[in-house]
């Protein structure tokens, strides 16, 4: 071949097209379904769907938190306000809700709350507010659960907090004396190694 196009195929190529123009169509294979026609919500169905399949492909689905897991709250009666729920679980919000349930788990918190008080003044203030929220929720008519939460009796309440806070000063000098105990039991190498440690 000298690289020019030989005649005859061009003059059979003719031929072929004239003898398909003239003849009448037998058996003609159906057009491929046309997408031009395609809705709108179909073609972004389909993007939508070739987009997860390249996911799944390239692997980014591959060991997702709680794969292989069954879905939590399966057994639970529909909720509407599910998606509220879950929220306040995994954020761990506090103080929603209706006044009864929010004074209850307060009061079964009020302990630790006035330990975390550092004078007497702030005692009185924090049982004096929380006095104040139980009466005003009991005399509210807005339904909702009974308020049963019991007020605090705020003398009582500051002698209590006195005394667990002078039995926990004992426990921290007996706790020091017991350490001061320990590193005179111990040789000198031993001190020095027991400070650098801490």
């Amino acid at each position: 071949m000298t690289g020019k196009k030989d005649r005859s195929d061009a003059r059979l190529n003719v031929a072929r097209y004239q003898g398909e123009k003239r003849s009448p169509p037998t058996d003609a294979p159906e057009p491929e379904e046309n997408t031009a026609g395609q809705s709108m919500m179909e073609a972004r169905a389909q993007y939508v769907e070739m987009a997860i399949q390249q996911a799944i492909r390239r692997g980014e689905f591959d060991n997702l938190p709680g794969a292989g897991k069954p879905l939590p709250n399966l057994q639970n009666a529909y909720d509407p306000d599910w998606w509220i729920r879950q929220k306040i679980e995994s954020e761990k919000i506090t103080g929603l809700g209706p006044p009864a349930l929010t004074l209850r788990t307060e009061h079964a918190a009020l302990d630790a709350r006035l330990d975390a008080a550092t004078s007497e003044a702030m005692v009185r203030e924090i049982l004096e507010d929380f006095n104040r929220r139980v009466v005003s929720a009991r005399r509210q008519l807005q339904g909702g659960p009974p308020v049963v939460t019991p007020t605090r009796d705020i003398a009582a309440e500051v002698s209590r907090w006195r005394e667990r806070r002078a039995a926990r000063s004992r426990e921290r000098e007996q706790q020091k004396e017991r350490e001061v105990t320990a590193l005179d039991a111990l040789s000198w190498r031993e001190r020095r190694r027991a400070r650098r440690a801490r």
